[in-house]
């Protein structure tokens, strides 16, 4: 590969110095820099490998890239193996690559350290999209979706907007450009597609978000009531107004049942204190509590920030503690709560079919990105 040849020319062109001497020590030196070299290129080239390869071997000329924060937790794995078979089976036509924008997600799932269905260990590769973009660029697909797996349009979706536009400005690996005449033609053609978040649209997506949850919450929302926790964006950053997203579910959610309750993580006033109150107001004060993640995956926050129960969960000196979960905050304050589950763990919204087919339709309807494309040789 053309770019491949350059950059290991220049970096041999940065260690040059050392092929000049011949004694043992400078050949062990040698051979730890040629290993660097080694290293860096095959960090840089392993999608492109990857990818080309399921290119040749599928026929396709569609790719289809789904972008989630990721997670270290098995049945969050599991969720996503499941949301990519999904997609295969409604995108027929494309191939379906997943990818990770955390980096310590990347290196668990490579390392092999999650089961598949069948109980078994396996390696994924859930790459950061700049890296899959840039394979995918390289083996030239003539048409490309990009899918935020996100709930809201938020700082996360923001940073996929970004990954989309460095792709077609050629911005990626220093010293290895992808064929600008290549996303030229990917400009010319509106070619490259952006998927939007699950509650993009509060006059279409949340409404719609909410009567598909609905239709699974309904019998229990009888019983008591039935807490969604999201995420949000930290502190007061709130990227496209996203954290309205919550409430607006919750208006909605609430029109269908008022024991529906939509609180986060990290939503300025829309904490698990801020859901208590009210609750307190439509005179909640007991009962069955029902906790769901809001989430695309049941990760860390599900786990420990929803369902966390005992020990280490509960600090009896700081009762308002953000350490503090939601099954243990809300137990005492004198409710009932119950984590729903599936084979013994919290459910994300991607194993929910009728949200997925929220992000599924998203994909299918999404809208070329317009202006995403500069040349990198403007002169020319």
């Amino acid at each position: 590969m053309k770019k491949i040849n350059f950059f290991i020319l220049a970096a041999m062109a940065m260690v040059a110095p050392v092929f000049t001497a011949c004694s043992n020590s400078d050949d062990e030196e040698n051979t730890q820099n040629n290993q660097t070299i080694n290293n860096i290129v095959s960090e840089y080239t392993v999608n492109d490998e990857m990818v080309a390869k399921q290119k040749k071997q599928s026929g396709k000329d569609v790719a289809v890239l789904l972008v989630a924060f990721g997670s270290t937790w098995n049945n969050a794995f599991l969720a996503f193996d499941a949301t990519k078979v999904a997609y295969e089976k409604a995108f027929p036509e494309a191939d379906v690559y997943m990818s990770f924008s955390s980096d310590i997600c990347i290196n668990r799932a490579s390392h092999g350290e999650n089961k598949d269905d069948a109980g078994n260990y396996v390696k994924r590769d859930y790459y950061e999209p700049r890296y899959l973009l840039h394979a995918i660029g390289d083996a030239k697909y003539s048409k490309i979706y990009v899918q935020s797996l996100q709930v809201i349009p938020g700082e996360e979706f923001a940073a996929v907007v970004a990954s989309v536009k460095k792709f077609m400005n050629n911005g990626y690996i220093a010293g290895s450009h992808l064929d600008d005449e290549y996303l030229k033609k990917l400009q010319e053609d509106k070619a490259v597609f952006l998927g939007m978040p699950l509650l993009n649209d509060p006059d279409v997506d949340v409404p719609e978000v909410a009567k598909q949850l609905n239709a699974i919450y309904a019998p229990r929302a009888e019983q008591g009531v039935v807490a969604f926790m999201g995420h949000g964006n930290p502190d007061t950053y709130d990227t496209f107004k996203a954290n309205v997203r919550y409430t607006q579910l919750e208006e909605a959610l609430q029109a269908l049942n008022p024991n529906y309750f939509v609180g986060t993580v990290d939503m300025p006033y829309n904490y698990k204190q801020n859901v208590l109150a009210r609750m307190q107001e439509k005179s909640i004060t007991s009962g069955k509590m029902y906790l769901q993640a809001l989430m695309s995956i049941a990760g860390d926050h599900a786990h420990n920030d929803m369902a966390g129960a005992g020990e280490g969960y509960w600090d009896e000196t700081d009762p308002e503690s953000e350490d503090n979960s939601w099954f243990e905050f809300f137990g005492h304050k004198g409710y009932e709560p119950i984590v729903v589950k599936a084979g013994n763990h919290p459910q994300g919204l991607l194993e929910f079919p009728g949200v997925l087919d929220v992000w599924i339709k998203h994909t299918k309807e999404a809208e070329f990105l317009e202006d995403a494309y500069h040349s990198m040789y403007p002169e020319e």
